[in-house]
C-alpha cells in the first residue's frame, strides 16, 4: 500500500526554503497588486468583475515555476486572450453550455499549441467565458479586454519586476555554463566542440520526437542541464584537479606601453604564443598573442606596425592617436581563471570560446600563472592514464609510477 501511494506523489527537484518563500511571496504580491489596481480602475461599486479566478493558477506558474515555457510572457498573454476569444465565441454560438464549454477548451488548446502559447490557466479562462453566468455573458467580447487582458498584463508586470529584483531572470533564459562568449567560429558548419561530445542536440531532438509529448521544460534547458551534468560527473571523476596544479607560474608578461617589436621578441625568445599584459602592480589588463600580431598589424622589413585603418579606428575610439604599442593590439578584457578553478571548467571555456591561454589571477587579481591548452591536454591524458592503471582498490600502487598532480613542477615558462 505504501509503495502504491508513493507512485502517486510526483518526484520533484530539491528546493531551498528561500526559493519556496520567494515563490509564495511573489504569488501573494502579484495577486494583491493585480486586485488592488483593478479595483481602483473600475471602482468598488462597478458591476465589472475585478479579478477572475484563473489568475490564481497563472500566479502559480509565474512565481513558482517561472522557468517553465508555460509561464513565459507570450504564454500568459497569448494563451489567456486566445482562450477568452474562443470561450466568448463558443458561448454566443452554441446554446448548450456543456457542449460550448467542451468546444471552448478543445479549440483553445489546439490554437495555443499551434501558436506556441500554451498556458494551462487559459483553459479556466475559456471555461469562465462559457459558464461565468450573466455578468460575464453581458460583457460579450469586452470580457477579452476586461478583466482577462487587464488582469493578465498586471500580473505579468508584477512577475517581471519581482522575479528580476529577487535574482531570477525573467523572461527565462538558461545560461549553459559560466564561460566566455564564444567567437564567431571558423566559418564552417561545425557546431561548438561541446555540442559534438557526449549527448548532442540532434540526439536530444531525436529522443524528444520519439517521446512525442509536451514537456514542461525547454529543449535548450534540457541540453544545458545534461551538459552541466556531464561536467559535474567529470569533476567528480577527475578528483577536483584545479588550475593551480597545472598552471605555469614563471610567467613572461609585458606592459601595455611596450612597443610591438618587444612583444614579438619575447614570443620568439621564449617559444611561446601568448603574453599577459599587466600594469605595474601585475594586474592583468589584457593578453597579446601571435594571432594579434598577425591580424592586427601590417608587416614590413622592420617588423609589425599599425596600418592606417587600425590607426584611424583607434583614434576615433580613444580620441587620441595610437603609439604603436601592445595596448593597441591586445585583447581586452581578458578571461581569467583562479588557482582554485576546476580544470573541468577550463575544458568548456577553451573548447567553445576558442581560447588557447588563460591567465590565472590570485585573490588580489594579480597575475600568478597561466594555463595553456597544452597544460590542459597533458593533465587530461595523465588523468585518463592514472584511472586506467589504478588497482581495483582505487589507490595507485607503488609500481604504478603515478604521482599526485600537485606534486609535479610547473614549467619555467608557459607551455605551448
Amino acid at each position: 500500500m505504501r509503495s502504491s501511494l508513493r507512485t502517486l506523489i510526483p518526484e520533484a527537484a530539491p528546493l531551498s526554503l528561500r526559493e519556496r518563500l520567494r515563490s509564495a511571496g511573489g504569488a501573494l504580491l502579484g495577486i494583491l497588486v493585480t486586485g488592488l489596481i483593478s479595483q481602483a480602475a473600475v471602482g468598488s461599486g462597478s458591476a465589472l468583475p475585478i479579478l477572475i479566478a484563473p489568475m490564481g493558477a497563472s500566479a502559480v506558474l509565474l512565481f513558482a515555476v517561472p522557468a517553465s515555457p508555460l509561464a513565459q510572457p507570450w504564454s500568459i498573454l497569448g494563451g489567456n486572450v486566445i482562450a477568452a476569444l474562443v470561450g466568448v465565441s463558443a458561448a454566443l454560438l452554441v446554446g448548450n453550455p456543456y457542449i460550448a464549454a467542451a468546444l471552448a477548451i478543445g479549440v483553445a488548446i489546439a490554437l495555443m499549441m499551434a501558436l506556441r502559447c500554451l498556458h494551462p490557466p487559459s483553459g479556466a479562462v475559456a471555461l469562465t467565458a462559457v459558464l461565468g453566468g450573466a455578468p460575464i455573458h453581458g460583457l460579450g467580447y469586452g470580457f477579452v479586454l476586461w478583466p482577462v487582458g487587464a488582469n493578465s498584463l498586471l500580473l505579468l508586470a508584477v512577475a517581471l519586476l519581482f522575479n528580476n529584483l529577487t535574482g531570477r531572470t525573467y523572461p527565462h533564459t538558461f545560461s549553459k555554463v559560466s564561460s566566455p562568449k564564444a567567437p564567431a567560429g571558423h566559418g564552417t558548419k561545425d557546431p561548438l566542440p561541446s555540442a559534438r561530445a557526449g549527448i548532442t542536440a540532434s540526439d536530444l531532438d531525436a529522443v524528444l520526437k520519439d517521446y512525442d509529448q509536451v514537456l514542461d521544460v525547454r529543449r535548450t534547458d534540457l541540453e544545458a542541464i545534461l551538459l552541466q551534468a556531464q561536467l559535474h560527473s567529470y569533476r567528480r571523476r577527475s578528483g577536483q584537479a584545479t588550475c593551480g596544479e597545472i598552471m605555469s607560474r614563471d610567467v613572461v608578461a609585458i606592459g601595455p606601453e611596450a612597443p610591438l617589436h618587444e612583444a614579438l621578441d619575447l614570443l620568439r625568445r621564449h617559444h611561446i604564443k601568448a603574453l599577459p599584459v599587466t600594469d605595474e602592480g601585475a594586474r592583468v589588463l589584457g593578453i597579446v598573442t601571435q594571432t594579434d600580431l598577425l591580424d592586427k598589424t601590417r608587416w614590413d622589413q622592420t617588423g609589425p606596425r599599425l596600418g592606417p585603418k587600425r590607426r584611424l579606428r583607434l583614434t576615433l575610439a580613444r580620441g587620441r592617436a595610437p603609439h604603436g604599442c601592445v595596448e593597441d593590439i591586445m585583447t581586452a578584457p581578458v578571461t581569467c581563471a583562479r588557482p582554485e578553478t576546476p580544470i573541468a571548467d577550463l575544458v568548456l571555456w577553451m573548447s567553445d570560446a576558442g581560447l588557447h591561454h588563460l591567465p590565472v589571477v590570485g585573490p588580489d587579481d594579480r597575475l600568478v600563472g597561466i594555463v595553456s591548452q597544452t597544460d590542459l591536454v597533458s593533465e587530461l591524458l595523465a588523468d585518463a592514464a592514472e584511472r586506467h592503471t589504478l588497482p581495483p582498490s582505487g589507490h595507485a600502487g607503488p609500481e604504478s609510477g603515478i604521482h599526485p598532480v600537485g606534486g609535479r613542477r610547473a614549467p619555467a615558462v608557459p607551455a605551448v
